[in-house]
């Protein structure tokens, strides 16, 4: 039987809330349709009747943690407070490049998890599309350096294809912080690698 804690329809919802939960503390291999089943209380079979085979809930739970991922973005970029438009767009771009890496080092789970059955990207702002897309990272990038060039500080011809170079060198730090080499760098060291790599991208823009 079916745990009567959600509505009716809502069983879906629930094991994907369920399946974030997992993969918070244990990563993409946490998530297994089963265990997400019995978390929220109903049968095997009633679990498959929403998703087809694992792959198909972790392509679901990989959209969630990404969902979060977005939401800090936009938590950070919404702090920026400062007179001058050039100024503020470029903060906000560090603030979501900072936010990225700070997703990556506190909820190890979810980054790791979020790229794991992570779903083709559009190119487009967030801002034209509704839904999930409004907390997307990429279209978060994407509409941070439209603003860019919305204010002049980005000349036009350099705006296509920004958003694969700027997006590399985050992910890559990030990866590298969590999984690589640099796992072990002091906390002084690691502050001094991400404001290089935001910088070199600044730069590079």
């Amino acid at each position: 039987m079916a745990n009567r804690t959600y509505h009716h329809g809502g069983l879906r919802e629930a094991l994907v809330e369920a399946g974030v939960a997992l993969a918070r503390t244990g990563g993409p291999s946490a998530v297994v349709l089963r265990e997400a089943g019995r978390q929220v209380g109903v049968s095997h079979n009633a679990a498959y009747r929403h998703f087809k085979d694992r792959e198909d809930l972790l392509a679901a739970v990989s959209a969630g943690c990404m969902e979060h991922l977005g939401r800090l973005m936009i938590e950070r970029a919404g702090e920026v407070d400062l007179p001058d438009p050039r100024d503020a767009a470029w903060a906000r771009l560090e603030a979501i490049g900072r936010a990225y890496v700070d997703f990556a080092l506190t909820e190890h789970g979810w980054f790791r998890t979020a790229f794991s059955g992570a779903v083709a990207h559009t190119a487009e702002p967030a801002e034209t599309h509704p839904g999930p897309a409004a907390t997307d990272p990429y279209s978060l990038l994407a509409l941070r350096l439209d603003e860019l060039v919305g204010v002049g500080a980005l000349p036009p011809e350099r705006r296509p294809g920004a958003q694969y170079a700027a997006w590399s060198a985050v992910h890559g730090l990030s990866a590298l912080l969590v999984d690589g080499p640099l796992r072990q760098l002091p906390a002084e060291e690691r502050e001094a690698a991400v404001a290089s790599v935001l910088g070199a991208v600044a730069r590079g823009l």
